[in-house]
């Protein structure tokens, strides 16, 4: 071996008696590939890669549902297209404020104030439009710019305070419910504040995006064509597509893409997952977390406005523990409540089931007061679920 690293040739040994050679220790034993392959290369398998999606407990949950009042209900008319119609409207309204907070608790925070938000957004368009006589148009504006400056308020209280979020929307929880109720007495001497529908038939804002149904025309030829059913005048049974349902879809598809498309998305799994380290390596946390807190009160206004809009009144008891409703949709989505890991088209599907069922029920012969029973079992399955697919995810790393 020395002879050879010195630089002589092999072919001068070649004549010179081998000399014994010692007996070669034993063969390590062949570790295999999966020994020597790399974890971060491994090959997943299909059922692996499925199972470590966040929305797939949500959308597994959706097809469950669908299975149940497919054979309960499906000779009733829940499954036709007013039908269709009605639990998608409501699942939109709770979409909208499902996809707010799901971001957020991606992020690694709670609002706990949307339901409130969501009664005080409505004062703040009724009280101007109907007892100041400003335009309709307007008051939507002042109410959008109230509830996002809110918004911004509860974010920068918590990064400033660095109190949990939990706390400090739960204070503004009850100060926006009690400035609500206070202010409807104020005015109205009532909880409701009525004359908004009026307006609004006349207000191109409101008239424009918030009232009314999409694509009324096409839904009257369908009517006229013998596709759809028509009422006795010859007018469709469902006049169109509420907007409320193109104002979900539209937020569910922008809030998807910069989830997971751009680098604001990847800063919101990276706060969610370790703020400190996430500052540490450029990502601006603060930014992140109040611009969410934003983007939450955004939601719970747009909330308000479609209702106020559509049924023609603000009430004080408007949004009572939607919160939660939010927060159980965006849980039963694959959501974790510590932040880092989740999907918004998994809050839509949990803001789907929450809708089939709330309807569904109606359909069936099942006490609608087992609604909140099944809400919170699918919470707890949704939870369990969530926590062992984490489980698996982490091991897999």
């Amino acid at each position: 071996m020395s002879a050879v690293k010195s630089g002589a040739s092999p072919a001068m040994f070649a004549g010179a008696p081998k000399a014994a050679a010692p007996n070669p220790p034993p063969a390590a034993p062949n570790p295999g590939p999966a020994a020597n392959a790399d974890e971060r290369v491994g090959q997943v398998s299909r059922i692996g890669r499925l199972f470590s999606r966040p929305e797939f407990a949500s959308i597994s949950g959706a097809v469950l549902v669908f299975a149940f009042f497919g054979l309960a209900a499906g000779d009733s008319g829940m499954f036709n297209l007013d039908g269709i119609i009605n639990w998608s409207q409501v699942a939109a309204y709770l979409g909208l404020i499902a996809i707010g907070a799901c971001l957020l608790m991606i992020a690694g925070e709670f609002d706990l104030s949307i339901g409130s938000m969501i009664g005080f957004s409505g004062m703040m368009i009724a009280i101007p439009s109907v007892y100041f006589h400003w335009p309709l148009w307007l008051a939507i504006c002042f109410a959008f710019a109230g509830s996002m400056a809110l918004g911004w308020l509860n974010g920068y209280l918590v990064i400033k305070t660095k109190l949990p979020s939990f706390i400090v929307t739960l204070a503004f929880l009850f100060i926006l419910r009690g400035l609500t109720l206070a202010l409807s007495i104020m005015f109205a001497n009532r909880t409701i504040v009525s004359g908004v529908g009026e307006l609004a038939q006349h207000d191109w804002m409101a008239s424009l995006l918030f009232q009314g149904n999409v694509g009324v025309d096409l839904f009257r030829w369908l009517g006229q064509a013998g596709w759809i059913a028509v009422l006795d005048g010859g007018e469709p049974l469902v006049k169109g597509i509420p907007k409320v349902i193109v104002w979900w879809l539209a937020l569910a598809l922008g809030g998807g893409f910069v989830l997971s498309r751009t680098r604001f998305g990847n800063w919101i799994f990276a706060v969610g997952g370790d703020a400190n380290a996430a500052k540490n390596v450029g990502v601006p946390v603060r930014l992140v977390k109040t611009s969410l807190f934003v983007l939450t009160a955004f939601c719970a206004c747009l909330f308000a406005t479609l209702q106020v809009c559509d049924v023609g009144s603000a009430a004080a008891d408007r949004g009572m523990q939607k919160e939660f409703e939010a927060i159980i949709a965006a849980v039963i989505g694959g959501s974790l409540l510590t932040g880092g890991y989740g999907s918004v088209v998994g809050a839509c599907f949990g803001a789907l089931i929450f809708g089939v069922v709330q309807i569904g029920i109606t359909y069936t012969n099942i006490n609608s007061d087992w609604f909140r029973v099944f809400l919170g079992v699918m919470l707890l399955i949704a939870v369990l679920f969530n926590r062992y697919v984490r489980s698996r995810v982490t091991e897999a790393r």
